[in-house]
């Protein structure tokens, strides 16, 4: 309770020094390190940007993050403000304080705490990089080096000029004017600084080219774990993934048809192949007809995650695909929006067969599913010990089909999410992909909340993309 009361008086003090923005800036050099935390909350939700500025100047603590903090798209002019604080050259401070902040992480992450615990005998930070040549953590361990072991020439390390500074951010190039003016202001932040701030880029998102081949040229490749690209060439994407030696997640979208064949189809495959801390990959309109196998040749064994809509699968991918390695150990797998052959020996059901002890999120949406192939996928389904999440939205499926599956499936305890499509009834004239008759879906969903009580599974949600 104490703590409690504590924390509550310092969120009290905070907001009280905002309200008058420049005594509150002014103060900052005499304010207790305890009230740092609250006051950068409160005047970061408040979009108080000149105190932010301020604050990054002065913070006296190793790192700063965003954490759980909100971050909206009109955030821009606040983290740029932040950013614009950053002490990228030496300065005569007469703050009690002074400035010990080396990482500034932009990046919202529910789970990261404002600062990391502050050890008194060395500074440290959760998130800092660990991969790149130009990160803090190896920068300052060469200072050491220098410092206490006399490795190499002292002078070539001039720290007292230039102090490591490191900003953490996910980055999204786009055609957004806000984000291209911020893009343009961190690229100049990062010449300015003439070395001193490593910016690493954890999550890079591309939507198109456009400006990007000049804009690219300032992050530094080895940082990025997670990199999202939509309509781009192909090789444009080996390009980039050519520089990229970390990556964990890749997601490709509307990659053109005809860049995806031939030569650009081997150096995207050659590049792929050298990625071996790839665990997620997610190619949505990529072209694969019976080009599976050369896909999965390439990709490390670890991998968990394999997502292929609209990727124009045929009846032999989808059996390469039961054949491979893969097939033993995926935990998400999205096969949505595929033309499935759902024969009697579906390769399908041996896919399932050998998933059903990893497997926890299955997507099958837009499948062609019918009720004959719904009796027929729910014994192999059942098999899935490990299932927490089963999409088949937008098949054509009778209630009776619904009821029947939904009596089966409440048996698996792990399962906690069903997203299923609208009977076939519930469409006016009969027509599937027409407009809804809200009442009898309204009817639908009450039918199937009741099952699920009568059957003590309130923790299983079932829904669909129209609630």
């Amino acid at each position: 309770m104490a703590q409690k009361s504590a924390a509550t008086l310092l969120q009290l003090a905070a907001k009280s020094l905002l309200s008058n923005e420049p005594a509150a800036i002014h103060a900052l050099g005499e304010l207790p390190r305890d009230i740092f935390v609250p006051l950068f909350n409160a005047a970061f939700l408040g979009g108080h940007k000149e105190t932010l500025k301020a604050m990054v100047r002065v913070w006296p603590f190793y790192c700063l993050h965003i954490g759980a903090l909100s971050v909206q798209e009109t955030c821009y002019e606040v983290l740029e403000a932040m950013v614009d604080g950053l002490q990228l050259l030496p300065t005569q401070d007469s703050s009690s304080w002074g400035t010990k902040l080396k990482i500034l992480d932009l990046r919202q992450d529910l789970d990261c705490e404002t600062t990391c615990s502050d050890k008194s005998t060395h500074s440290f930070c959760f998130q800092s990089c660990i991969y790149s040549d130009h990160s803090i953590l190896k920068i300052e361990e060469a200072q050491h080096n220098v410092r206490c072991l006399g490795i190499g020439d002292s002078e070539s390390v001039p720290q007292s000029v230039w102090e490591p500074l490191e900003l953490v951010m996910d980055i999204s190039f786009n055609d957004a004017v806000k984000a291209k003016h911020f893009l343009s202001f961190l690229r100049n932040k990062v010449e300015q600084s003439f070395g001193s701030l490593h910016l690493c880029c954890r999550n890079l998102q591309i939507d198109k080219m456009s400006a990007l081949r000049s804009n690219l040229q300032f992050l530094d490749m080895g940082c990025i774990d997670h990199l999202e690209v939509d309509d781009v060439l192909l090789n444009e994407v080996s390009s980039i993934l050519s520089q990229m030696s970390h990556l964990e997640s890749l997601n490709l979208s509307n990659i053109p048809f005809k860049s995806c064949k031939g030569r650009n189809l081997r150096t995207f495959l050659t590049c792929l192949g050298r990625l071996e801390s790839l665990q997620e990959l997610n190619l949505s309109c990529f072209c694969l007809t019976n080009q599976l196998h050369r896909l999965l040749r390439v990709l490390p064994p670890q991998l968990d995650t394999l997502c292929l809509s609209f990727s124009d699968l045929s009846k032999r991918d989808i059996t390469v695909l039961s054949q491979s390695s893969h097939a033993t150990h995926l935990r998400l797998l999205n096969l949505s929006n595929n033309q499935i052959f759902w024969d009697v020996d579906e390769p399908f059901l041996i896919l399932l067969e050998k998933l059903s002890g990893t497997l926890q999120h299955l997507e099958i949406n837009n499948c062609l599913i019918t009720d004959g192939i719904l009796t027929t996928l729910i014994t192999t389904l059942s098999q899935c010990s490990q299932l927490r999440v089963f999409s088949f939205a937008f098949n054509p499926v009778t209630m009776p089909a619904l009821v029947n599956l939904l009596q089966q499936l409440t048996a698996m305890k792990e399962l906690k999410f069903v997203i299923y499509p609208v009977p076939i009834h519930c469409y006016e004239q009969g027509n599937f992909h027409g407009n809804v008759d809200h009442d009898k879906f309204a009817e639908v969903q009450t039918q199937l909340k009741e099952m699920l009580q009568e059957e003590k599974r309130e923790d299983m949600s079932w829904t669909t993309y129209l609630d």
